[in-house]
């Protein structure tokens, strides 16, 4: 099968508006670095697009009807979108899945040390990264800290040009020989990571008087107490000096973010490169930026439901945090709040039964939205070049994904993968197939086994990334809006049930 460069498809019409569309993702990169900050812009997003928060719904017992926009945020991690459409509910709904969690180091709870004239930050690694290529560049730190009282800090320092960065150093080549010979799982170790955040120590003013001497002072010689004043000043100085760098970190804490160190207990602090997406390649249709996994594909989700209209099935968008980690916890996909809240939706719509909502979901028609692995000229060996994605080629099916023999793979039907095609094709949106490399060597999963463990009909699909989990990755302009596109066409018109 012959792949289509995207590019030669386009008209100028076609290209400007890949060209603006890339700019509102760019912007939603650099405001969005960690899931926290991506589930505010979405807020933001959608009610500007007219949706309603569900929590207000339910407090006024409004019901819901066709048309209507609704949002829902669980822990301010993850967030879902309905748009209401014409058929009942029951009857199933069309689905946009994918994660805004990204790979990352996170801060420990106790992180805050003194060693060799430097004070630290300990870090442990989120998701899966190679260790080494985070060392000797501009980090920025970004989070919230919870103090006791229930206020939260919330914390963005490495972004502005104004602002300091941070950075976990390297040993320099001329002392390397030991550290070259090592495998690259062990060239930079976790516990290695510890982000350097300052070297100068707090300066404690002088005293203007001295504290009286000791009613027995009179009794000593003059030598004793001489030196009895010099020891009294050593040990006043040692005192001082020792952990003097970490002291005056935390006054700047303390001054300007307004936490102290026992805050750090209840804190989520997330280290990230610093800095802008940028346009890449002298055409600029590439981009360069951080945590584009998945968010490349979360934008363009969020932004088909905002701009499909009249739909005939249910439109939602499911944007969860933790899938890096195995879509765990009270905020991954694993969890039960996405079904909690189809739950509330049908019963505002005076519609919910166990049943109805088991027919709901198993009914529904979903594309994991996730990135695949595209070709890579450089490291060619790890690619099949019949089935791998190509940047440029358009948006991307994975009928599988897993590893070793699709362990742990949602495999889509055959049936589901033609409805897809039909639908597609008739859009003119182009897109391609693909497997995460070789059968031996790859793998990988997303949230699509979890959705597909109601019954509905599910596969992957998304954006071609180069450089995948680096701290810099790289994504075409045309497959970004080639996934916006198919993703309208998705919400429009698939239908099929299961029998």
């Amino acid at each position: 099968m012959i792949r289509k460069n995207t590019w030669i498809t386009y008209t100028q019409k076609q290209e400007k508006e890949a060209f603006a569309f890339a700019e509102g993702y760019k912007k939603f990169l650099d405001q969005g670095k960690t899931e926290r900050e991506c589930v505010d812009q979405l807020v933001n997003m959608a009610e500007e697009e007219g949706f309603v928060e569900l929590t207000s719904l339910l407090e006024k017992k409004k019901k819901v009807k066709k048309g209507d926009k609704i949002y829902s945020v669980w822990m301010n991690k993850s967030i879902v979108l309905f748009h209401i459409g014409e058929e009942p509910m029951e009857n199933g709904m069309n689905i946009l899945g994918a994660h805004i969690d990204s790979p990352r180091l996170d801060v420990k709870q106790n992180p805050l040390y003194e060693e060799g004239g430097f004070a630290y930050l300990d870090t442990h690694y989120y998701g899966g990264i190679k260790k080494y290529q985070y060392v000797a560049m501009p980090l920025a730190l970004h989070g919230v800290v919870v103090k006791k009282d229930g206020s939260t800090v919330q914390l963005t320092v490495g972004e502005d040009e104004e602002d300091p960065v941070f950075f976990f150093s390297d040993l320099l080549i001329h002392l390397a020989q030991e550290q070259m010979t090592k495998k690259a799982t062990e060239v930079i170790e976790g516990e290695m990571l510890d982000l350097i955040i300052g070297n100068k120590p707090l300066v404690i003013e002088k005293e203007e008087k001295e504290e009286k001497e000791d009613k027995d002072d009179d009794k000593l010689t003059k030598g004793q107490r001489y030196a009895f004043r010099e020891e009294k000043e050593e040990k006043a100085c040692q005192s001082k000096i020792s952990g003097a760098v970490k002291r005056g970190i935390l006054a700047i804490l303390k001054d300007q973010y307004g936490f102290e160190e026992e805050d750090f207990i209840s804190a989520e602090l997330e280290i990230v490169p610093a800095g802008p997406a940028r346009d890449a390649g002298f055409d600029r249709s590439l981009i360069l930026a951080y945590g584009q996994d998945d968010r490349v594909c979360a934008y363009p989700s969020a932004k088909a439901i905002f701009d499909t209209k009249d739909i005939k099935r249910t439109a939602c968008s499911i944007l969860v945090d933790k899938e890096e980690i195995g879509s765990v916890g009270a905020t991954g996909m694993r969890s039960h709040f996405f079904e909690n809240a189809v739950a509330e939706v049908m019963e505002l719509m005076g519609d919910y039964s166990e049943l109805r909502l088991r027919r709901c979901l198993a009914n529904s028609c979903m594309l994991s939205s996730d990135v695949s692995s595209s070709y890579d000229p450089q490291f060619a060996s790890a690619f099949e070049k019949k089935n791998v994605a190509y940047v440029g080629s358009g948006m991307v099916f994975n009928k599988f994904t897993g590893t070793h023999g699709k362990a742990g793979s949602n495999d889509a039907n055959a049936e589901y993968l033609a409805h897809l095609r039909a639908i597609f094709e008739k859009e003119k949106v182009n897109f391609q197939t693909a497997e995460l490399g070789r059968v031996d060597l790859g793998g990988g999963g997303t949230i699509a086994y979890i959705l597909a463990l109601y019954g509905m009909n599910v596969i992957d699909s998304g954006v071609p990334v180069l450089s995948m989990h680096a701290p810099y990755e790289a994504t075409s302009k045309a497959d970004l809006y080639e996934a916006y596109r198919g993703y309208i066409a998705f919400l429009k018109h698939a239908s099929l049930r299961n029998e």
